[in-house]
């Protein structure tokens, strides 16, 4: 070393063979040559050379010196870079430089001249990919630890690599940058802050975006560094994830987020504290923070399965993120990592999908219906993942078809798209997709069936509208003509999304239609009954070409149009699709079919098939009229199950119109199995046999006769048994034939039903507590009394007139039924179940007649009241029952509007889930009339039968003569009449519509003007008609702020109830301001059940051993002894 150090003391400088001295003195072309041959002789000594080291030690210190380092020509000052990279490289580990700042010179010089990596076209660019790849693997700048400005020289070189890097470069150059920084980060005692921030900047996506090869380098260092930089990050994202700069946390969340959900990071188990602190950032107060996070999530879940619990809870909170924006991109996030893998998403998870489905948006309900649907076609419908991950996800199936409960057309129109797309794809072929149907329907819930078979329904509406409107350009035009057109316009526009919006369009496609016979022939056999499923593809596809524009890439008119033929267009249904899935019954019933691998028992498969084809055989017909379809249906019938030959009959009833003329040999057979079974069939079968023979054949009063002759003959009450399918038959003979057998009907009635059946009690009851039992408890003569009652009713309802009075003498039968309770000759020989049994036929046949306006006129108010009070009857199932089948002929429009009234008295009832029900009754009913009355302007001579307001003057009414209601002055008692009025105010005055609070008060002031008109000289009934008003009046004054304003019109008080007004009279009455203040507590929302009396059970009691009080079911009407004026009971009631 000694010789060495004299060599570069004497200052001579020695070149290489050839190499004269290389000074300021020369060209600059014979500077680039001489140093070409230096950096050859550099390039291929090694560290092993000690002679030439020690030879060349004073070039070397010779070319750091600053005529090289600053010289201004670039080839000169790359060749010089080159030479002193291969000096670090042979004279390591101790290079020939020793000054400090020498070294910052010449490693900031080299750095300078990496920057000409960035011309990966330059004819310089092999020597400085040289340059890189010698530094990079000597790890030269490792020199600059032990330096002072070690940082920056550092820094400048990460940012100068960071600059050149571009999408020219090769997988080597890439991978030499990364070795030359990871060098530097795990070799070094630490990274500084400004370090850290030149690699990190590059993972922002603004950089990303600007240099994807930067981002991707920098990934690289970061992965290849992950050990020794993770401290650093830790600590700088710890105090960056709290700084008050929403934009600084943001990019802290984004680098995080990329670091945490990177497919093999490690960093959430190695630095917990760090996750949690990230994790916080889910609630942060800054949305787009929350969103980051929010989004952040599925790459999560996909990378890291075992994370999923700590986001579990975070997701949840967001799920329910006042932003909608973070609301969507939960469902996304989950939506997207379930249909990677099922496995990486739990219940949890799934079910905030689920419960997003009903949001308040329809942006985040759409995205959440169309994120189940893609799970469930893809492990139900595919089942790629089993059938234990098939299991996990049955639920979306029901849950999605629930939607079509909702009011939004919108989401009724998804749920149709994703049925037709995801659970019974349309493009399957057609055994195939009747398979996926009929297990589908088996595999349903109750209510998702309900809505299935009502999507069906509303479809098939559609259609008919559809078909009526091409009907109606079709005829010539009259004065009426564009009047009739827009009214069915009026009805298609309702159903289809943004009616607003819609109207002009579906105006704009009527004019079409006129216009252009092509496309009114596609429509025509879209919605004709006999278009097949490849028919309506074609059709659709013709009519969106014809009105598509290529011009015009944002149509309106042209997506209302698909929506349209999205509606009607029958994409499942057909001939061969019947024909299918009559096939796919056979298998389940010859027990060759895949039940059992499809999950389902096959019985449950045969009996879901045959209800599904019973719903197919009311909107599709006509895809019923095939010799192979009836055939199939009439072996159906000669099966053993029950349920299965009733399904078959009613099929018959609704497709077998034409069968008579175009099926003979089926005919025949037919008609000998219907008699059959109209005769000693079971009583289900038996009605749905006599309806086949009256809808299927043209001699029908024949068969009739060879029917109802030896059943009325052989009708014996010895054998009650026997009698039950008899009087079924006959009685539904009796509804489709009443003149063909009016004399021996008559007869009937009066003398075997009334005398023989109704009048006798001849075995007596099971003693008992039950007030129920199952159906197959129930003895046979009850069940007999039953159908006795229901012939009396099917005989008036055929007949539909009073002349002989029999309206008159079965209302008073069946009320005096009502009035004993169910034990009509009060013998006490009747169990109480058979009596309740009785009370609910008679209930329900009172309903029934009243649907009829020649029965109805003739109903007392008394009976009406006697009816009404079924609802409170004491056993469970009686007010169950009853309330359904009130609500059914409400909702058909049948019953006067006087039976809304009934559902105020459930107020009182003490099972919450029986005031809720009766609640959803009133508001359906309620909205049904309001709707009706949009939509048919013309019906107001109707108002007062229709208007739903006018149920407020019948309530009144009813809860005057209420027997619950005693004593005028009773708190308790007028706590029920206040929760029971405000049961049905509550809805009526939800919504302000055409002034209808003014109207209510009104009508109440009206009512305070007249008298009862059924006790109208009974001065405790019309004081109790008074105090209810006051109550009323009351709700009305502390519930509105409008109910002062003028009624838009005179209310119209019904003329049976109430007297004409006297005004007069009016002034001496309590006035609204001195009434009742109401009731302390405040109003409930339902309604809730007040009285002590009440009987009612509060459990289903077909097991209950209790017999409890009588509820207020008494027959006469107390009137209080002592009488309180109403205006001093002001002291002692509280405010609404």
């Amino acid at each position: 070393m000694a010789h060495s150090k004299n060599r570069a003391t004497d200052g001579k400088i020695t070149y290489p063979p050839g190499v004269k001295e290389i000074s300021d003195k020369i060209s600059k072309e014979e500077m680039v040559r001489r140093l070409k041959m230096v950096v050859k002789t550099f390039m291929d000594m090694d560290q092993d050379s000690e002679e030439e080291k020690e030879l060349y030690l004073n070039l070397a210190l010779h070319l750091a010196s600053d005529f090289f380092l600053k010289h201004p020509d670039k080839d000169v000052r790359l060749l010089v870079a080159c030479c002193l990279a291969d000096i670090f490289r042979i004279y390591a580990p101790e290079a020939p430089y020793t000054s400090p700042d020498k070294l910052k010179d010449i490693f900031m010089f080299i750095t300078r001249q990496l920057k000409g990596l960035e011309d990966t076209k330059s004819a310089q660019f092999n020597r400085y990919f040289y340059l890189l790849e010698n530094i990079a693997w000597v790890k030269s700048y490792n020199i600059c630890f032990e330096l002072e400005d070690s940082n920056e020289i550092f820094t400048q070189l990460y940012r100068t690599l960071f600059q050149v890097i571009n999408n020219g470069h090769n997988q080597k150059v890439h991978m030499h940058m990364v070795d030359l920084m990871s060098s530097i980060v795990c070799e070094g005692d630490s990274v500084s802050q400004e370090l850290l921030d030149t690699v990190l900047v590059n993972l922002v996506p603004a950089h990303k975006n600007l240099n994807k090869q930067a981002y991707d380098l920098a990934k690289a260092l970061l992965k290849r560094t992950a050990q020794a930089i993770e401290p650093y990050i830790t600590n700088v994202s710890k105090r960056d994830l709290l700084y008050n700069d929403n934009d600084e946390r943001l990019q802290v969340v984004k680098l995080l987020a990329k670091m945490f959900g990177a497919k093999d990071s490690e960093l959430a188990s190695q630095n917990k504290p760090l996750w949690q602190c990230y994790l916080g950032r889910f609630n942060d107060i800054h949305v787009p923070v929350r969103l980051e996070c929010v989004k952040f999530a599925s790459h999560c879940l996909m990378n890291h399965p075992d994370l999923a619990k700590d986001l579990t809870e975070y997701l949840k909170v967001r799920s329910h993120d006042p932003e909608e924006a973070i609301r969507h991109d939960v469902i996304v996030s989950i939506v997207t990592a379930s249909k990677k893998d099922l496995s990486l998403v739990n219940d949890h998870l799934l079910n905030f999908v689920r419960e997003r489905t009903l949001d308040k948006r329809w942006r985040v309900r759409k995205e959440a219906m169309m994120g189940l649907a893609q799970i469930y076609k893809k492990y139900a419908l595919q089942a790629e993942a089993g059938k234990e991950a098939a299991k996990q996800i049955s639920w979306i199936k029901d849950k999605l078809l629930h939607i079509y409960y909702q009011n939004s057309i919108d989401d009724r129109l998804l749920v149709e798209r994703i049925f037709a797309q995801y659970l019974v794809p349309h493009n399957l072929e057609t055994t195939e997709r009747m398979k996926c149907l009929y297990y589908l329907y088996a595999t349903l819930d109750g209510n998702a069936v309900k809505a299935l078979n009502e999507m069906w329904k509303c479809q098939n509406m559609l259609r008919h509208h559809v078909k009526d409107l091409l009907d109606l350009i079709k005829q010539p035009k009259s004065d009426s003509y564009n009047k009739t057109v827009f009214s069915k316009v009026m009805v298609i526009t309702r159903n289809l999304p943004d009616p607003g919006k819609t109207q002009d369009f579906v105006k704009k496609l009527a004019q079409v239609l006129e216009e252009d016979e092509k496309i009114r022939k596609q429509l025509e056999t879209l919605v004709s009954p006999s278009c097949s499923c490849k028919q309506a593809e074609v059709c659709v596809k013709e009519v969106t070409k014809k009105l598509g524009s290529p011009k015009q890439p944002s149509n309106p008119f042209l997506e209302m149009v698909k929506f349209l033929l999205e509606r009607i267009a029958p994409v499942h249904i057909d001939t061969e699709s019947i024909s299918a899935l009559i096939k796919q019954v056979n298998k389940s019933i010859e027990g060759t079919a895949d039940d059992e691998d499809e999950g389902v028992p096959t019985e449950q498969a045969i009996r879901a098939g045959l209800e599904l084809l019973k719903v197919l055989s009311f909107t599709h017909p006509v895809s019923f009229h095939s010799a192979e379809t009836f055939e199939s249906l009439l072996g159906c019938l000669k099966m053993d199950d029950e349920k299965v030959a009733e399904a078959a009959l009613q099929i018959f009833k609704n497709t077998g119109n034409k069968l008579e003329e175009s099926f003979p040999h089926i005919k025949s057979v037919l008609l000998t199995v219907l008699q059959h079974k109209a005769k000693k069939g079971p009583p289900r079968q038996a009605k749905y046999a006599i309806h086949c023979i009256h809808a299927m054949f043209s001699n029908r009063d024949t068969h009739f006769a060879q029917i109802f002759e030896p059943l009325h003959k052989s009708l014996d009450t010895d054998n009650m048994e026997q009698l039950i399918t008899p009087l079924t038959t006959l009685g539904h003979l009796a509804m489709l034939a009443p003149e063909q057998f009016a004399a021996p009907l008559k007869s009937l009635v009066a003398n075997f039903i009334v005398k023989d059946l109704l009048m006798n009690d001849r075995i007596p009851g099971k003693k008992t507590t039950k007030l129920w039992v199952p159906d197959d408890e129930v003895s046979p003569e009850t069940l007999a009394k039953i159908q006795g009652l229901k012939l009396m009713v099917r005989w008036l309802l055929g007949v539909k007139n009073n002349q002989s009075k029999s309206g008159n003498s079965t209302l008073r039968m069946l009320t005096a039924i009502l009035s004993s309770d169910g034990d009509l000759t009060e013998q006490g020989k009747m169990g109480k179940p058979d009596m309740s049994r009785l009370r609910l036929a008679a209930g329900c046949a009172i309903l029934r007649l009243a649907q009829e306006p020649c029965y109805h006129e003739i109903i007392t108010l008394e009976q009406y009241q006697l009816c009404a009070l079924v609802i409170n009857d004491e056993c469970y199932q009686v007010r169950q029952a009853f309330a359904q089948k009130l609500h059914k002929g409400l909702c058909r429009l049948r019953l006067p509007l006087e039976y809304l009234a009934v559902f105020t008295l459930c107020a009182k009832d003490p099972v919450k889930e029986r005031r809720a029900h009766a609640r959803q009754c009133l508001v359906k009913n309620i909205n049904l009339r309001r709707e009706y009355l949009k939509q048919h302007a013309a019906v107001s001579e109707k108002l007062i039968s229709l208007l739903p307001e006018y149920v407020v003057p019948y309530a009144i009414h009813l809860l005057v003569h209420d027997p619950d209601y005693v004593k005028v002055q009773d708190i308790e008692q007028l706590k029920d009449i206040k929760e029971a009025l405000w049961f049905v105010l509550e809805i009526l005055m939800a919504k302000n519509e055409n002034n209808s609070h003014a109207f209510i008060r009104k009508m109440v002031e009206n009512i305070k003007q007249t008298k009862d008109g059924q006790c109208p000289d009974d001065p405790k009934i019309n004081e109790k008609l008074y105090t209810v008003c006051d109550v009323a009046m009351n709700i009305v004054i502390s519930k509105s702020t409008t109910y002062s304003l003028e009624s838009p019109k005179d209310p119209v008080l019904p003329a049976r109830y109430f007297t004409q007004p006297d005004k007069v009279l009016n002034c001496c009455r309590t006035s609204t301001a001195n009434v009742l203040g109401a009731v302390n507590k405040p109003l409930s929302a339902t309604g809730k059940m007040q009285t002590k009396l009440s009987r009612m059970e509060t459990i289903s009691n077909a097991s209950s051993n209790s017999n409890p009080s009588s509820p207020g079911r008494s027959k006469g009407r107390l009137v209080s002894q002592t009488h309180i004026h109403v205006s001093s009971l002001i002291y002692k009631l509280g405010s609404v």
